[in-house]
């Protein structure tokens, strides 16, 4: 039987829950995969965390050199997060000729043409399911089970955070700032909670997906980006009563390589959308290939266990497969020149206007949006008898160029008080 040791850098959430997996299934992979797991070694400067999960004290370190000087060590688990000592320690296993599994999104996204390079000096293998969609294999599926087709969309609702607080907003009639304060409270959001409702963890996601299901290099700095912090719950319940849930999505599109979209951004889809039904922490991506149609794939995307399933089904991997497979495409630090990505995107779009009630305003709008080739598609006024009224607009699929500049005449118009929203409507 073969005898594969591991070392874990890092003992936080998920590092402890990649422990646990390993000590607790050693037997069953014995069993089923026909391989010997054994933890090695822990890099960890809370010596209590590590000797209170049952580690032995000779295993606990606190200098990368003695992991990558231990013979026993084949593959190293990196879940430090950021960008340094993380990346600084992948390197050194790299050159050390480790193979690495990372749950590391922003080191991934942003070093990944230098951490292959690293690796495919020493021919080591580099692993990162985990850094996306928690424990759902989207990687996986991406790279050993799509190759049949050119994959044209991918959709995904990728951010545990933003979806629990979205989710709460729609089903409670809550407001932004009381759903955060009770997802820091929960565990679901940091102290610090940027990343996640800014949409760059998002953004980091979809630069990795975007790449493997494109085969080229997409920058994260080609994904455009907008967080959920200005979403007000009046349009969570209008886009409602209009047939639409509103979720923060991760959109990728290829027309075949050349022409490639990336965004990540709050957007509506139809409440019969198979991810509309995607709720509080729960992930989901949903992919369109040209021969096999419509994929969707489903579950937990953060977590102790559900990503430290990720990092140990990549452990696996790499201690069954001798063979290393790297990046499909030339993997730079900027994009490919003949790639062009698209910033005048496509798409349908929500309007939320505060206006006062006096006649032909709804056709002073209509003349604006005209102008720029915008029709409408649905129309709601949601109040009667007051002087300051709210109109929503949906419109036709038009270019986002057509709509802001649209959008900056409508404001200026002398009965409209405000333009409150312009929220993208997708599917």
């Amino acid at each position: 039987m073969k005898s594969v040791g591991v070392a874990i850098l890092g003992l936080g959430v998920v590092g402890s829950g990649t422990y646990k997996i390993l000590r607790d299934h050693r037997e069953f992979y014995r069993q089923t995969q026909g391989i010997d797991l054994s933890v090695e070694c822990v890099l960890e400067i809370n010596r209590q965390r590590a000797l209170d999960l049952g580690i032995e004290e000779s295993k606990i370190y606190d200098n990368i050199a003695e992991v990558v000087g231990n013979p026993n060590v084949d593959v190293v688990v990196e879940v430090i997060g950021g960008v340094e000592p993380a990346k600084s320690f992948v390197l050194a296993a790299l050159h050390g000729g480790k193979s690495v599994v990372t749950s590391n999104k922003e080191l991934f996204c942003k070093y990944w043409y230098e951490l292959e390079a690293a690796a495919k000096r020493t021919n080591a293998g580099l692993y990162y399911e985990a850094s996306c969609v928690g424990g759902v294999p989207i990687i996986r599926t991406l790279i050993d089970g799509m190759q049949a087709n050119v994959v044209t969309s991918l959709t995904g609702i990728i951010n545990g955070t933003t979806n629990y607080i979205l989710t709460r907003m729609s089903r409670e009639g809550l407001g932004y700032q009381e759903v955060l304060k009770d997802a820091q409270n929960l565990g679901y959001a940091e102290k610090n909670p940027t990343a996640d409702v800014e949409g760059y963890d998002a953004s980091y996601k979809l630069s990795i997906l975007s790449s493997l299901a494109f085969h080229t290099r997409v920058p994260l700095d080609k994904v455009y980006r907008e967080g959920i912090t200005e979403i007000a719950q009046q349009d969570i319940e209008y886009g409602r009563d209009l047939g639409y849930v509103l979720k923060l999505l991760a959109i990728g599109k290829n027309d075949g390589g050349k022409n490639i979209e990336v965004r990540v951004h709050p957007a509506f889809i139809r409440q019969d959308h198979p991810l509309a039904s995607v709720n509080d922490s729960f992930n989901a991506v949903y992919l369109q290939g040209d021969s096999v149609g419509d994929i969707m794939l489903y579950g937990r995307g953060a977590g102790d266990m559900p990503t430290g399933s990720a990092i140990v089904s990549d452990v696996i991997y790499a201690a069954t497969h001798s063979d290393v497979k790297y990046a499909t495409f030339k993997n730079t630090e900027h994009a490919d020149k003949n790639v062009r990505f698209v910033t005048d995107f496509k798409s349908r779009y929500y309007i939320r206007l505060t206006v006062q009630d006096r006649v032909g305003i709804l056709a002073k709008v209509a003349g604006v949006l005209s102008k720029y080739n915008i029709s409408i598609s649905d129309f709601l006024q949601k109040a009667e008898g007051v002087e300051n009224i709210p109109i929503i607009l949906i419109t036709h699929v038009t270019s986002e160029l057509s709509v802001r500049r649209a959008v900056e005449k409508i404001a200026a118009l002398e009965d409209v008080l405000e333009v409150n929203s312009v929220i993208r409507v997708e599917g």
